[in-house]
């Protein structure tokens, strides 16, 4: 077998054609690959806003039914403050009554500002008033008139306040 040039280029130049195809579909590969991958991320962040929503939606909620319970609440104390004349099982069914209720909100992770005899903190408590006073230095919580309710790290419902001056 002779050598002859025409056969050898054209050799040539299929394995250049073949070699330039093997790289286009290698970067076609990729690019696919990159799509395929962008499109995964997408997904994943997708289901996790969708699941971050679901999250607020219920616990926005939630809110809107236990600010209400909380008002409900604040009579239910209103009204014990007055049944001393009322007869005892009246006074009895309410108290029941207000204690199974202060049990819910609690079971839903709700719980009261303790703030009597605490420095005021602006960011959990409201001051409707201040006066001096002889049994708490200034700045000091000396009454509480509304009480104020935390749902988690969440606050409520500040606590209104008359602050010792």
């Amino acid at each position: 077998m002779s050598w002859d040039p025409q056969r050898t280029g054209a050799l040539l130049c299929m394995e250049t054609t073949q070699n330039d195809e093997i790289e286009q579909l290698k970067e076609q590969v990729r690019q696919e690959h990159e799509m395929y991958l962008r499109a995964l991320a997408d997904f994943d962040n997708y289901r996790r806003r969708v699941e971050r929503e679901r999250m607020n939606t219920a616990s926005s909620g939630r809110r809107e039914i236990i600010l209400p319970l909380l008002e409900l609440l604040d009579s239910f104390e209103l009204a014990l403050q007055h049944t001393r004349d009322a007869p005892s099982s009246l006074s009895e069914g309410l108290q029941a009554i207000y204690r199974r209720l202060l049990n819910l909100l609690e079971q839903q992770g709700v719980a009261p500002i303790r703030s009597i005899g605490e420095a005021f903190n602006p960011r959990i408590h409201e001051a409707i008033d201040s006066s001096p006073s002889n049994q708490y230095e200034p700045g000091t919580v000396m009454e509480e008139v509304q009480r104020g309710y935390r749902w988690g790290d969440e606050l409520l419902r500040p606590a209104r306040e008359r602050v010792a001056a």
